[in-house]
């Protein structure tokens, strides 16, 4: 059953990205100014627990934008992340169609915030989040680089790191720092943990 949803799904993410208008993105004139910025967490409870000690960063990047976190579908977030400073969109089962995706009237929701920004801060395999990336054709997308690659994302941040998420995170947030010219406190590796 599980092969024949993801067989679904990625036909279905196949069928959006060949719709997809690609909208022009100044950089790094958009990344200045964001109003309305989505980050899409992880799915694990440890790369959750990572991204969480990171939040102070990308608010301090991202001043005035307000922040939304998009939890994965299934996954309680909210005994882990304090509500202080942005909202929290967790959907529930029923907002998803039997693949897994996104149901239209969640999309639509999801583009009632008019998110300038979405920050795909998950690494495992997933066909949620990408079908929420291809609903926001006009946003800046930033990825990790080499993961899914285009039209998912319109900024990849490749990193010289594979499998050690916190420098990854830390990493991805450097870089956006650079482009921005901005210097935020960037929280560094802790090698005993």
């Amino acid at each position: 059953m599980k092969k024949i949803k993801n067989i679904l799904a990625r036909w279905q993410i196949n069928s959006l990205k060949k719709k997809l208008e690609q909208q022009p993105v100044n950089f790094p004139t958009d990344l200045l100014t964001p109003k309305r910025i989505l980050v899409c967490l992880p799915s694990s409870l440890r790369e959750l627990t990572l991204v969480k000690q990171f939040l102070p960063t990308i608010s301090s990047l991202f001043k005035s934008a307000d922040l939304t976190l998009l939890a994965a579908p299934g996954v309680k977030v909210a005994d882990i992340y304090p509500h202080k400073g942005f909202q929290i969109l967790s959907p529930s089962f029923d907002q998803l169609t039997w693949a897994g995706l996104p149901k239209k009237s969640y999309l639509h929701m999801l583009q009632d915030y008019k998110f300038d920004m979405i920050m795909d801060l998950n690494f495992s395999p997933s066909y949620f989040i990408p079908a929420v990336l291809l609903h926001f054709p006009k946003a800046v997308r930033v990825g990790r680089g080499n993961y899914l690659g285009m039209p998912f994302y319109n900024l990849e941040i490749k990193t010289k790191y594979l499998r050690d998420e916190r420098n990854i995170y830390r990493s991805l947030l450097e870089t956006l720092a650079n482009i921005t010219s901005k210097q935020p406190e960037i929280p560094r590796t802790n090698l005993s943990s």
